[in-house]
């Protein structure tokens, strides 16, 4: 059989034998994540996944959509490519396990200028790292090289995965009341928003300063920055099988004036209360250096709050418990209270 092969492609920009030398290369990386259901290894036209249904008694399948964004800007400049892939993958499930679902599975996307198979396997190693970490299988994905669209050493990288929940135990944000708490789950750092206004403050792309060793921090500028988003789905589902979690936010884009209130009703405030749980050193020199207003900072990084869980108070204690015993560190950072489905962060 006569092997796939196209010069003209190539004079063009596409060159097809890279991409099946990407394949190739990132195989052990998917073989890793592979869980009950998966049906077929990678390289067909779809992933094929049969989801265990037993124990379920109506089971809803749930999914979720994102990239990295301009994080990966930061990858191109340190010439480090094994993490974003786990980005790509928590701003996925953990969007999934707010709703109390499972992730089962993942698709990743990744468009670049030029196919170098060693990248894209990096790449991807790091995407099945965070399908390791989150539980589901990488059952496909894609990889485009446009050419003239993208400069060679760039690229973009987008995700899409699928879970199931029972139906009865969608997390439901009418069942929050005045008088619950909100329990903060600590972040790694910046996770995978607000780079738009990272690169800004530090002048990324005209300036050296990700190369830096910062004294704030303690290590070098751009490392801390690249610490990939921390997946919170494992220490959540062993929560919700112990405590009466009544709804959870994901603290990604808009930070904790646009994601709390997607977790409660409209006659509801959180409230929130600051010194209850660590800032992060990053988001104290993000702030110093870009003079930017304490309202804005809390508008669009996590603050060191990457996930909100809300309870009654009564569960706080257990909660934290057991976040902690999974490795989260965790801390009640506020309560609800009757209002205008507004964010309150006030001095403790």
């Amino acid at each position: 059989m006569e092997k796939s092969y196209s010069d003209s492609y190539k004079e063009a920009g596409v060159d097809v034998t890279a991409g099946y030398q990407a394949v190739e290369l990132m195989k052990k990386h998917v073989a890793r994540t592979k869980i009950p259901g998966v049906m077929e290894g990678i390289g067909g036209f779809g992933g094929l996944f049969a989801p265990q249904l037993e124990g379920y008694e109506k089971p809803v399948l749930v999914s979720g959509t994102d990239g990295v964004g301009t994080k990966v800007k930061l990858a191109f400049m340190l010439d480090k490519h094994d993490t974003v892939g786990i980005d790509c993958v928590a701003m996925c499930v953990n969007d999934i396990v707010c709703t109390g679902g499972a992730p089962l599975f993942f698709l990743d996307y990744i468009a670049c200028g030029k196919n170098v198979p060693e990248k894209i396997a990096a790449i991807v190693s790091g995407v099945a790292e965070g399908c390791v970490q989150a539980g589901c299988a990488l059952v496909g994905g894609e990889t485009a090289e446009h050419p003239g669209l993208m400069d060679p050493d760039e690229y973009d990288l987008a995700g899409f995965s699928v879970g199931i929940v029972d139906e009865k135990k969608i997390l439901d944000k009418t069942n929050v009341k005045a008088g619950d708490v909100i329990i903060g789950l600590a972040s790694t750092g910046v996770h995978s928003n607000g780079f738009s206004l990272v690169r800004k403050v530090f002048d990324i792309e005209n300036s050296d300063a990700i190369h830096q060793y910062a004294e704030e921090l303690g290590a070098p500028l751009g490392e801390v920055l690249l610490t990939p988003t921390r997946i919170y789905v494992k220490p959540v589902l062993e929560l919700l099988k112990q405590v009466n979690v009544k709804s959870i936010a994901h603290i990604t884009g808009g930070g904790f004036y646009e994601n709390l209130p997607r977790a409660y009703g409209e006659d509801l405030n959180a409230v929130v209360h600051k010194g209850s749980w660590e800032v992060l050193p990053i988001f104290r020199l993000i702030q110093k250096v870009g003079q930017i207003p304490e309202h804005d900072m809390y508008n669009t990084f996590n603050m060191g709050v990457g996930m909100a869980v809300i309870t009654a108070a009564e569960d706080a204690e257990k909660a934290i418990a057991v976040l902690q015993e999974a490795g989260i560190k965790a801390s009640v950072i506020g309560e609800m209270t009757a209002g205008d489905h507004s964010v309150v962060i006030e001095e403790n």
